[in-house]
């Protein structure tokens, strides 16, 4: 018994690769504080921003890529792909610290932006950073989300395994984990103390989610999803979350929200995933899927085209986005910080993006290397 999903590397669903690049570009927008153009991005107008979209379309694309591959290239491949891109993923994050470290230590002459970058841990003791890095128990900010990436790609083979065996179950037993995080509060250890901020044991549902919705999900909730009741519940949804997000920039308009309201969604926990944020993420991947069909003209427009490119190389694009953006907060904390100055430091960094993405994308066809999963 094996999944009967196939893809092909060159006829990739574009709509995926256009929100993660949309959400790589609120990325950059958002690591950069006080940024006017961060209005602009998911996270102020609902309870869930692009995390959630990375983790589920990652569990999507894993599935279509290994448990298609599986029936012509058989387990060990699978098992030494899948273990290769955790390896990426992992190496990338490393990387990504090692860069992170020398322009915060070079732009703040060792002593600026410590704190706010999490980074005051490893230039007091290197040696101990180190070490809880390459456990992926440390992690600058900003970058906390990569080891759970890495963790839910070397676990993937065990979870196509169990897929095989019983999908239904598999998704329950998920989502049975995620409850108990929710009730329990389960998490793992992060130094020098806390927990992860991304806690695998909570993000897990949502990229199995993706893996199941990917494998036969779609089939069998296609007749709710495209109902005008789902899209009903979920506009609704989302207007509510609206209302809401917008207290928390408005001070004025947290008077008009119940106390019982308040009491039932706080704390809107990222690290746990909290319910809210999940059920928003729901709703508006029922109202983008239903405004963006498989053959949806747009795609062909340059703006999404931009878009896609970044999605195509998303791993490369994150770490990129991370440099760029404390980039852009050095040149607004030394220069200026008018609207002006945020406008263009915010248009050159995705133009940056969208150049460095096109010679990926360029370069990859000419190399034949297989989609990219995260």
């Amino acid at each position: 018994m094996t999944p009967a999903v196939h893809i092909d590397a060159d006829n990739r669903d574009l709509r995926l690769d256009a929100c993660r690049g949309l959400a790589l570009w609120f990325i950059f927008l958002d690591h950069m504080p006080h940024n006017a153009l961060a209005w602009l991005s998911l996270r102020n107008y609902g309870f869930s921003d692009t995390s959630e979209v990375f983790v589920f379309v990652s569990g999507y694309t894993c599935m279509l890529a290994y448990g298609g591959a599986l029936p012509e290239q058989g387990w060990t491949t699978i098992f030494a792909r899948a273990i290769r891109r955790a390896w990426e993923i992992y190496a990338a994050f490393l990387l990504l610290l090692i860069a992170y470290f020398v322009l915060i230590w070079v732009a703040g002459d060792g002593a600026r932006y410590l704190d706010e970058t999490n980074t005051r841990p490893f230039f007091e003791d290197p040696g101990a950073a180190v070490v809880h890095a390459v456990l992926l128990q440390y992690a600058a900010v900003n970058t906390d989300i990569l080891p759970t990436f890495a963790l839910l790609h070397l676990v993937f083979p065990a979870l196509l395994w169990l897929f095989i065996r019983g999908r239904e179950v598999v998704l329950a037993a998920s989502f049975a984990l995620y409850l108990t995080v929710q009730i329990f509060g389960w998490h793992l250890p992060a130094w020098p103390n806390g927990e992860l901020y991304f806690n695998p044991l909570a993000w897990q549902f949502l990229f199995v989610f993706g893996a199941w919705y990917s494998e036969e999900g779609a089939g069998r909730l296609k007749k709710i999803v495209q109902s005008r009741a789902a899209l009903a519940l979920a506009l609704l949804y989302l207007v509510l979350s609206l209302a809401i997000a917008l207290t928390w920039q408005i001070k004025p308009l947290e008077g008009f929200i119940p106390n019982a309201v308040s009491k039932l969604i706080y704390p809107i926990d990222k690290s746990h995933l909290a319910p809210v944020r999940l059920l928003h993420f729901l709703a508006l991947a029922i109202v983008v899927s239903r405004l963006t069909p498989p053959d949806w003209r747009g795609l062909s427009n340059p703006w999404l085209t931009a878009m896609i490119r970044c999605g195509e190389n998303s791993l490369a694009m994150y770490c990129l986005s991370v440099l760029l953006s404390f980039g852009g907060l050095v040149i607004l904390n030394r220069i200026s910080s008018s609207f002006a100055m945020q406008a263009a430091v915010s248009v050159a960094g995705i133009a940056l993006m969208i150049a460095v993405a096109t010679l990926l994308t360029w370069e990859a066809k000419r190399d034949r290397r297989g989609p990219k999963l995260f």
